[in-house]
Formats: C-alpha cells, sequence, structure tokens
C-alpha cells in the first residue's frame, strides 16, 4: 500500500508521520469483515482472531469511529471559517452554506477529486458492488480522512486540508449567489425522504427567447400531490428555484388538492 499512500499523501499535501492512521481511514467495515471473524474462547466467551494466521486482531480497524471525529471537527472548522470570511451574513444563509458544505453530496465530490476510491479498502462484495463510487461511503472516508489528519499532525493541518479541499469554492464571492441555490435540490430529496414520500421528478416544460438568451421552465412534482414550477436562465438555475418552492410548500402546508394550482416563479438571471 506504500506506493498509494504516496501518491494519496501527494493529492491531498499531507505527510503521514504514523500510516496506520490513514490505512485506518481508508478501511472499510466490509474489509474487516471478511479478514477477521469471531470464535469461540475459553469460558464460552468468544474472542475476535484474524483469518490470516500469525496476525493476532487487537479490535476492529475499520474507518467508522474516524468518520465520527471527522464530521466533528469538520463541522467546527466550516462553521468558523464561513464566519469569519463572511461577517455579515445572517444565521440563515450560514447555515444553509453548512449545511450544503457537510453534505453527503458535497463531500462524495470532495472525495472523488481526491480519487479516494481508488485506495480504499473494501471487502470483494462490497467491490464488484460498485462502492468504490458510492456516496455515502465515500462521504464517510472523506470524513475518516479528516480525523487521520488530527490525530496525526494536530488541528492546524486539519484546518489547511478542508480549506484547500471543502471551503475553497468558497473563495469567489461572485459564486455565492449559485453556491447559494445549489443545495435546493438536495435538501428537497431528503425532505421528501423525511416525509416517506417519492422521490422528486424534474421536468423541462417549456423553453423561450433567443438563442444567446434562453429561459428554461422546470417543474418539479412529488407524486401527484405536490409540485412547482420555476423559470430561469440554465435548467440548474430553474430547476434549483422549483425545488426551493416546493421546499416551502412541502413545509409551510399540508397535502395540497391535487387539483391545487402549481406554485410558480421566475428569475431573468443568476450570476
Amino acid at each position: 500500500m506504500d506506493a498509494s499512500v504516496e501518491l494519496l499523501e501527494q493529492r491531498i499535501n499531507y505527510q503521514f508521520r504514523d500510516r496506520t492512521l490513514l490505512q485506518r481511514a481508508l478501511t472499510h467495515r466490509s474489509w474487516s469483515a471478511e479478514r477477521f471473524q469471531r470464535i469461540p474462547a475459553v469460558g464460552g466467551q468468544t474472542a475476535e482472531n484474524s483469518s490470516i494466521a500469525g496476525r493476532p486482531h487487537e479490535g476492529r480497524r475499520d474507518n467508522e469511529q474516524f468518520e465520527f471525529l471527522g464530521d466533528a471537527i469538520l463541522g467546527f472548522v466550516v462553521s468558523e471559517a464561513l464566519l469569519k470570511q463572511y461577517p455579515a451574513a445572517n444565521e440563515g444563509q450560514l447555515s444553509q452554506w453548512k449545511a450544503h458544505l457537510v453534505s453527503a453530496n458535497y463531500l462524495f465530490q470532495c472525495a472523488r477529486s481526491l480519487q479516494l476510491g481508488d485506495h480504499l479498502l473494501l471487502g470483494k462484495g462490497e467491490d464488484r458492488n460498485g462502492g468504490r463510487e458510492r456516496r455515502t461511503l465515500l462521504a464517510n472516508a472523506f470524513e475518516a480522512v479528516i480525523a487521520a489528519i488530527y490525530l496525526d499532525g494536530g488541528f492546524e493541518p486539519t484546518r489547511n486540508f478542508i480549506l484547500a479541499h471543502v471551503l475553497k469554492p468558497l473563495d469567489d464571492e461572485n459564486d455565492l449567489a449559485s453556491f447559494e441555490l445549489s443545495n435546493y435540490k438536495s435538501i428537497l430529496q431528503e425532505e421528501a425522504q423525511s416525509q416517506g414520500l417519492p422521490t422528486p421528478k424534474y421536468t423541462i416544460v417549456g423553453t423561450s427567447g433567443p438563442e444567446h438568451a434562453k429561459v428554461f421552465t422546470v417543474e418539479v412534482a412529488i407524486g401527484s400531490r405536490f409540485r412547482s414550477r420555476a423559470a430561469g436562465s440554465s435548467k440548474k438555475t430553474a430547476s434549483q428555484l422549483a425545488a426551493q418552492m416546493l421546499i416551502e410548500q412541502l413545509r409551510s402546508s399540508e397535502s395540497p388538492a391535487e387539483d391545487s394550482p402549481k406554485v410558480e416563479s421566475s428569475i431573468d438571471s443568476i450570476v
């Protein structure tokens, strides 16, 4: 694993003094489960022994505890950085930006940019089933790497890693408008799941305007009861605006009648 570790250290711009910490951060429980088994011990109790001869097992070594620690560190560093960088932002804005930056969807993209999937230790079954590209698995591994850096080098290199690989998209204030919109689709999906509703479906229902300044109208629907439409200068913008309105609809009203009018909105341009 040494060559693989060196390559990853280059990507994350941090060299570990104790590489076993990084190895643990990259170890999924499926890998441990295939290599360690519980066998009867003296007195009817059980003990964990390695299935690899000559290697006594000293406890589970997957990355779940590291994920727990990394999540806490990530939340603190993101909150601190946002507060310092945007002192005029209100609590709602800060909360929204933080929610996006620590979401599984966003961390999945961060993990993919570092090609973490190439370095994961997975069980054979998990590997065959596409675990190296699984969103939750990669997001969890990213948080575990944060914990590994913290345990190996302390807070400053951990903060630097998070600033470089998580908060960098906020360097340009001109991107704030699109960044602020970028989380509504994932929030809507989570809201629908929490209420036991179907997955939101997006449909382009219209386009207008000249080729150089097209306006797209997108409808998002959850089953046959909840729906909203929005228009924007891009499909992405229209989709996010429609999702934003449907979130408000879900939170502010009880199940509307199927024949209730659609909520509609439009926007001329988004930076």
